[in-house]
């Protein structure tokens, strides 16, 4: 920089200071901004740890600060007739133009800098983001350059302050409102994106949400050097003022002209690249994540991404395409010619409406508008569609959005997730048009299948033997080179029927019990890391085995939909509140809505003692009674190394006119006991607690009224913080988690040596637990709560993971699937007995899991049914959906889909970002205590500067004096 620039810079900054109006406007620009963040955007209302209510508004609080600080830097010169004399001076105008410039942009930076203490006050309240932060300032700094480029050419051309200071503004307001959402709002979406470019406001909030792209920075010098050349020209024509038009002067308009337009013109050349910006946030949610990119490496064949958008749409709706469309190119940049996006308008396009309409059921959803002139209706497309091969989802606007209420009439509407949403869109069509095909074709090793067949089977096993070799025919020729088929005969090896058992657990069995010569007939597919056992199927057919053996190759093979086996006993339906589900038959329609695009869903009822062949999970709610078959079935899933989800307690509760508990016998209390877990017959009450609506009596006049009532319901735990683990991709992602009706559950460390155990949620320290099945709440003996607190309060687990290898409870005993003579029948019933049992299925017990082998106990009968979702979401007047994506998380991490499970957390965490509780007082300290250091800075920056004058008053005096 040249010295003359920084000296007409330091002249213009001590020009500033010497007016009481500039202090003025600097401290009005701190009081708007205070009052804006803690009334305006209601900061604490808020409850998220961010400073967005700064940034939003200050396109439009930066007008009027930049328009006060540049109406005065030429008209002023002008007004006093020294504008001449600059110009004459020998200074080069380029060195006047860039330090009047520096003076204004450093006091702006001055303004942001005295705004510090926001930021720094959230972050003592809660976890912010400064990467947003950061972006914030920076953007705020570029716009600010912007805009005092506009000004001084502005102050170039008026004649006086007041007019420099209403075209300034008018200036800078119109580059503001024509990017904006009252002027976009009236046209379509691809007319408002082009109005969106050309706008500072929307590129502003490109860069405060933490990405910084070149594109926006660009933009802004731009327009920068844009103004800053039309000011220079402007003060050449001033020079020219009153002598006849020559050829330079004509020369120094096209060079102009020609400057300008290259300026805008890199604008468009830059609009081409996608790919130069950097995500600032932490998290980096605004970057496509690995899993999207692992499933669009899967591609084999085009993925078409097709957006139908209608040009006129709902307000609420029309800024959320561009963000679609900007996260849509990002899909095509990661797929390469994989990936192909476009963006239609079906009401243009009567052939893309048919089609639309025919084939993918896709039709304009009414949206009913209103302003202070009209109310209409408009019909309008928000759907994305998803289409590879011949499978394809469609996302609608319900899936695509999450609408807020704040008050009655303030409405927010932001998207929701989209890129989980749209992944998860891109693996459902993955895995259903894989599913119709080659699962050898995605296998990364070769399979080796063995089967442990005895070489002398029983007479009823050996046809069995050759369906099987049938089977095994018919997938070598589908497979390829991709399986290899070889049998061991564990009789004659010893040291191998050993370590069958030892280390799979395989066990000879019996063809039944007056055949008791035990045989083996146990299969299993390895890829030379990991071992399947094959289940044998139910019938011994061709059809069958290959169908047994095709659902554990899709376990080796990525993209397969994977198979979740359901046992959900339910109950007579009992009445409910108005609108409510009905209850004690429970039901599951949220669970199997939020399961629908990750898993098929099979329900089994465990009767024949077997888990469906292809199940890939296993997940028991609420059992009751559970007889040995069903308890082997679970058991025997375990052991060929599956992943068991159980949501159980000892105690059952229904919700009807009343909250009725009763304790209930699942059946498997010994069975978990013999891996160390134990569920005391008791319910956890904490004081962090959930609220609903329950029956409460009060006595009007003599007379005891019941009444329904929101109240804090001690029974329902208010699980968040450290009570969700948070080194788990189960519970991480999750901010809060309300688990009703839970029981504690024990771990006994020794029992679980060599297994990893993961607790997954706890109570707060203030949990307590009761055995009475009294849960109506008396106000007036206990006071808020209802209940009284007990003295063994503490952390209670009501959610645990075990990972490693099991023993079967079942080890050293006869399975329970074997047929058996009842006592005291003889003769020809006896015989007909036997002619049963030599038609009877083999069957053994597996006696050890492999290492892959996963357990999960969730210790409350009610928390993923509908009644909870209900209830719960009535008390907070909205669906409550966090169980069922608890559920979710549990059965990715089970399936290990880890990648899917990382995204469905990623967007979320920014809105986990919350303030810490506090009260009203403390709300206000924080909020005076802002206004304080704004002042306190604003006084201290007043004081070094009459310092400096004194200084400077003294040196001179000092001079005078010695002259």
């Amino acid at each position: 920089m040249r010295p003359e620039t920084w000296n007409v810079a330091r002249k213009e900054l001590e020009g500033f200071f010497a007016s009481p109006a500039a202090w003025l406007f600097l401290g009005a620009f701190l009081a708007v901004t205070l009052f804006v963040f803690f009334w305006v955007e209601t900061f604490f209302a808020r409850n998220i740890a961010d400073v967005k209510p700064l940034f939003q508004w200050m396109p439009v609080l930066l007008i009027f600060l930049v328009a006060a600080l540049t109406m005065r830097s030429w008209a002023e010169e002008r007004r006093a007739g020294t504008l001449e004399v600059l110009l004459t001076a020998p200074v080069s105008p380029w060195s006047l133009i860039l330090g009047k410039f520096l003076a204004a942009w450093l006091l702006v930076a001055l303004a942001l800098v005295l705004t510090l203490p926001l930021p720094l006050t959230v972050a003592f309240l809660g976890p912010l983001d400064w990467g947003p932060v950061l972006g914030g300032y920076l953007a705020a700094l570029f716009l600010a350059a912007a805009y005092i480029a506009m000004g001084l050419w502005v102050s170039s051309r008026a004649e006086n302050q007041i007019v420099s200071l209403i075209l300034g503004a008018a200036l800078m307001g119109a580059f503001y409102l024509v990017g904006s959402e009252l002027l976009t709002g009236f046209v379509g979406y691809r007319t408002g994106e082009w109005l969106r470019a050309i706008g500072v406001g929307a590129r502003f909030q490109s860069i405060t949400r933490g990405v910084l792209d070149l594109r926006d920075l660009y933009y802004y010098l731009s327009l920068t050097g844009l103004f800053l050349v039309l000011g220079r020209y402007s003060l050449e024509r001033l020079r020219w003022a009153g002598n006849p038009t020559r050829p330079a002067h004509r020369a120094w308009a096209w060079i102009t002209g020609l400057v300008a337009v290259n300026l805008l013109a890199g604008n468009l050349w830059l609009g081409q690249i996608g790919s130069a910006r950097a995500d600032l946030t932490a998290g980096q949610v605004y970057t496509l994540s690995e899993a999207t990119r692992s499933y669009l490496a899967r591609l084999r064949e085009p993925l078409l991404i097709r957006g139908y958008f209608s040009a006129a749409t709902h307000p609420l709706l029309a800024p959320l395409v561009p963000q679609l469309h900007d996260l849509l190119e990002e899909y095509a940049v990661a797929g390469g010619d994989r990936v192909h996006v476009a963006f239609v308008d079906p009401h243009d396009d009567p052939k893309v409406e048919k089609e639309a309409a025919s084939r993918y059921g896709i039709r304009p959803v009414p949206f009913q508008t209103a302003s202070k002139y009209q109310a209409s209706v408009v019909n309008a497309y928000f759907h994305i569609l998803v289409a590879y091969g011949d499978q394809y989802q469609v996302l609608g606007y319900r899936d695509l959005i999450d609408i807020k209420a704040r008050s009655e009439t303030d409405l927010s509407v932001e998207l929701k997730n989209p890129e989980y949403r749209i992944t998860q869109a891109i693996r459902k069509v993955l895995d259903q048009y894989q599913g119709g095909g080659n699962p050898f074709a995605n296998l990364g090793r070769k399979l080796v299948f063995t089967g442990y067949v005895s070489t002398n089977l029983p007479k009823n096993m050996q046809p069995v033997r050759k369906v099987l070799d049938e089977a095994l025919d018919e997938l070598k020729k589908q497979a390829g080179d991709r399986l290899q088929v070889q049998f061991q005969d564990p009789d004659k090896d010893p040291k191998l029927a050993r370590r069958l058992t030892t280390e799979f657990g395989f066990q000879p069995m019996i063809a039944s019990l007056l055949e008791p010569k035990p045989f083996w007939f146990s299969l299993s597919l390895s890829d030379g890391r990991q071992t399947q056992a094959v289940p044998l199927p139910e019938k011994f057919t061709t059809a069958a085995f290959k169908r047994s053996l095709l659902a554990a190759v899709k376990r080796f093979s990525p993209g397969f939909l994977k198979t979740l086996a359901v046992f959900a006993p339910g109950g007579a339906a009992r009445p409910a509140f108005p609108g409510m589900p009905a209850q004690g038959g429970k039901t599951y329609q949220v669970l199997r809505k939020a399961l629908k695009d990750t898993v098929r869903w099979v329900d089994t009822d465990l009767g024949d003692g077997r888990v469906p062949a292809d199940a890939d999970m296993l997940m028991v709610l609420a059992p009751g009674k559970l007889d040995e078959k069903q308890r082997f079935a679970i058991d025997q899933f375990l052991m060929r190394g599956g992943s068991v989800l159980l949501a159980t307690a000892p105690m059952d509760v229904e919700i009807g006119t009343g909250i009725d508990a009763r304790k209930v016998d699942s059946g498997l209390a010994d069975w978990l006991a013999g891996y160390g877990l134990k569920i005391a017959p008791k319910l956890v009450l904490d004081t962090q607690a959930g609220a609903l609506p329950i029956p409460v009596e009060r006595s009007v006049g003599g007379f005891m009224i019941r009444e329904i009532q929101l109240v804090d319901y001690p029974y329902i735990l208010d699980v968040r913080g450290d009570g969700l683990n948070p080194a788990s991709p189960v519970t991480n992602s999750l901010d809060q988690l309300y688990v009703p009706f839970a029981a504690p559950i024990e771990v006994d460390a020794k029992e679980n040596q060599g297994r990893k155990v993961t607790e997954l949620l706890r109570s707060s320290q203030h949990a307590w637990t009761s055995d009475s099945l009294d849960l109506i709440p008396d106000f007036r003996r206990h006071g808020r709560l209802g209940f009284a607190v007990g003295k063994d309060q503490g952390r209670r687990l009501v959610a645990v993971m075990l990972e490693g290898r099991f023993d079967s409870a079942f080890k050293g005993k006869k399975s329970p699937l074997l047929a058996k003579t009842e006592d005291g029948k003889k003769g020809d019933e006896a015989k007909d007995d036997t002619k049963k049992e030599d038609k009877a299925r083999p069957a053994g017990v597996l006696e050890r899991s492999p290492d892959s082998a996963r357990l999960i106990l969730v210790a409350s009968n009610v928390l993923f049914t509908d009644t909870a979702e209900a209830l719960i979401g009535e008390a907070l007047g909205t669906r409550y959906l966090k169980p069922a994506l608890f559920a979710q998380n549990l059965v990715d991490w089970s399936l290990e889909d880890q990648g899917l499970l990382a995204l469905r957390g990623r967007d979320r965490s920014r809105f986990a970002r919350t303030l810490r509780p506090m009260d009203r007082s403390t709300q206000a300290f924080w909020e005076y205590l802002d206004y304080g250091l704004a002042l306190a800075g604003l006084l201290g920056l007043w004081w070094l500067d009459r310092r400096r004058r004194n200084k400077t008053r003294a040196r001179y005096a000092a001079i005078l004096k010695e002259v």
